[in-house]
């Protein structure tokens, strides 16, 4: 991103604190923007910090000609977010906007806090995947694949390759205790994480999407799957808690 872009990105920001939230301690500017990858659809991703707030929220609306996903915190509700909601999802995506975020109008007491807080919870890495969730993922993913081998149509095969495309990255970043990613943020990802694995995957997909053939999905999950065991269909047992029951 050249100088003259940047700026403009930040008079807009800043405006848009004043207009919008004047109380504010500051405004984080995130997201494809500041990577220099913005399109023309690109919104602005921006983390709004107060020091107190009755409860965060999110904020979508149009602002100077830009969409805008405002997402307002204070230090505790941004401290919730991080550890309770998204960390057991493996998708650190808050953390991941106030470690990368430019801070607007400038650095303060505050946003440094949050910046601490958020780098911190990013080195440590998500939660090892447990026994159970490590069979769940295998079982999910071999069922996608009995599904898309013999798929009743063409519709029904894509439909089913949409579901495995973030099941297989899922599996691949977690069983390695590395954070997630989803949607668009994949391909990106996979390409820092392991190029070579990043171009199989890649192939692997378009095969099913633009040619319709799956051989290259079934081999790219059987060889993700077998450091854990394989393909699990047979002997696997999912018991439901015993208050599920009703009175």
């Amino acid at each position: 991103m050249n100088q003259r872009v940047f700026d403009h990105l930040i008079s807009v920001v800043c405006e848009l604190k004043e207009t919008r939230y004047p109380e504010a301690d500051c405004l984080l500017l995130a997201g494809s923007v500041i990577r220099g990858e913005a399109t023309a659809t690109s919104d602005l991703d921006i983390v709004v910090l107060y020091h107190s707030l009755p409860n965060a929220y999110r904020d979508s609306y149009h602002f100077d000609g830009w969409p805008v996903e405002a997402f307002v915190h204070d230090l505790e509700t941004l401290t919730y977010f991080i550890r309770e909601i998204d960390a057991p999802t493996g998708v650190p995506s808050l953390a991941a906007m106030v470690n990368d975020g430019v801070v607007v109008p400038g650095q303060t007491s505050l946003s440094q806090s949050a910046k601490a807080f958020a780098t911190t919870e990013l080195e440590k890495g998500p939660s090892p995947l447990s026994e159970y969730q490590i069979n769940a993922a295998r079982y999910r993913i071999t069922d996608l694949i009995e599904d898309i081998k013999d798929a009743r149509n063409i519709a029904e095969m894509q439909a089913t390759v949409t579901v495995l495309y973030e099941a297989v990255a899922d599996f691949f970043f977690r069983s390695q205790q590395l954070w997630s990613a989803k949607a668009k943020t994949i391909p990106r990802r996979l390409e820092k994480i392991d190029p070579v694995f990043a171009q199989h995957f890649c192939n692997a997909f378009a095969g099913a999407f633009e040619n319709h053939t799956t051989g290259g999905l079934v081999t790219l999950a059987e060889q993700l799957l077998a450091p854990y065991g394989g393909f699990l269909f047979d002997g696997y047992r999912l018991d439901a808690p015993e208050d599920w029951k009703s009175q």
